[in-house]
């Protein structure tokens, strides 16, 4: 039987920081009224120069080195995004070509912020039916561009930034199953309204910012996540007592929050890295799982839930061994 597993993790943050302070410059905002609703205390924001691709890279090396494997060891591509750096060629493409890695398959994902999980549930596809070894899977965004700096109510939650792992075959469970889902009839409640074939000529104007519902999205949200939580667990067989750690999405934190207190899961056992990053949409979730394992919260042998909701709405989970 082949199975999959998570040989190395990587990262990497833009330079540039903005505050809540740097925020309260641009936006009638407080760092009193941003924490107390979101619990960001700062994010990251790419420089004009740099690109969801240069991001990536970044991330992408900082795993490779991590899992001991070099470009030519890996058999696919496959990266998560809302953001990419060009509506074609496909970002993976740029992205195999800036690592050096020989011709393979390449796949971008555009599953909103639950885009990580999505790359990854199809990574272990075919690790576990033989087509391929070694698989980098990336979630990355550039999403301080989609925002109206003058909402505050939009402006304040996101950050920029690229989570990356390599997942190899194994003879050992490690990815023990993944669970994704979608519902169109939300597309309304959090949306961009901008794309190659609608209301293209609004890109770059006022009318080309993330759109938000952020009541509607916090309740659907919040009861989505614990249910595919549970869907995970109760296909394998486990409690909620079995998890040694919870890494949801990282929207804000009284989602986590709430998600957390609907699975009865103490806090102590959630990662949570939202208050430095904010919310990185399909970066957060590999983002939050490089920082437990390199600060050696998260062990090899013990049991994580990946939990992810985004636009769409599009949601998804995977309970691994790592």
């Amino acid at each position: 039987m082949i199975y999959s597993r998570i040989a190395g993790t990587g990262r990497y943050l833009p330079d540039r920081i903005l505050t809540n302070a740097d925020l309260e410059k641009i936006v009638d905002t407080s760092d009193e009224w941003i924490i107390s609703r979101t619990g960001i205390e700062q994010r990251h924001a790419a420089n004009e120069d740099e690109f969801t691709s240069d991001l990536c890279v970044n991330a992408a090396r900082n795993a490779m080195e991590s899992a001991a494997v070099s470009p030519s060891d890996i058999d696919m591509l496959f990266v998560g995004t809302t953001t990419p750096d060009l509506i074609f060629p496909n970002i993976a493409t740029i992205i195999q070509h800036k690592l050096g890695i020989p011709a393979l398959p390449c796949y971008a994902i555009e599953a909103a912020c639950s885009g990580f999980v999505y790359a990854l549930s199809s990574a272990d596809k075919f690790i576990r039916c033989g087509e391929a070894k070694k698989i980098l899977v990336i979630g990355a965004e550039i999403i301080t561009r989609l925002v109206d700096w003058e909402d505050r109510n939009t402006c304040v939650l996101f950050g920029d930034g690229a989570g990356a792992v390599i997942l190899e075959a194994s003879s050992n469970p490690g990815v023990l199953s993944t669970h994704l889902g979608a519902d169109g009839q939300y597309q309304k409640l959090l949306y961009y309204p901008v794309g190659a074939s609608t209301n293209l000529a609004a890109a770059g104007t006022a009318d080309a910012s993330i759109m938000m519902s952020g009541n509607d999205v916090f309740k659907v949200a919040v009861r989505t996540l614990s249910e595919v939580a549970k869907e995970a667990l109760n296909t394998n067989k486990l409690s909620l007592e079995d998890l040694d750690w919870f890494i949801p999405h990282q929207a804000n934190l009284r989602i986590i929050q709430a998600a957390a207190k609907k699975l009865n899961m103490p806090m102590e056992k959630v990662i949570q890295t939202v208050q430095i990053h904010g919310n990185t949409s399909a970066a957060s979730i590999p983002m939050a799982f490089d920082v437990g394992v390199r600060d050696g919260r998260i062990k090899r042998g013990q049991l994580v839930l990946f939990d992810a909701f985004g636009g769409g709405f599009t949601w998804g989970a995977v309970l691994l061994r790592y």
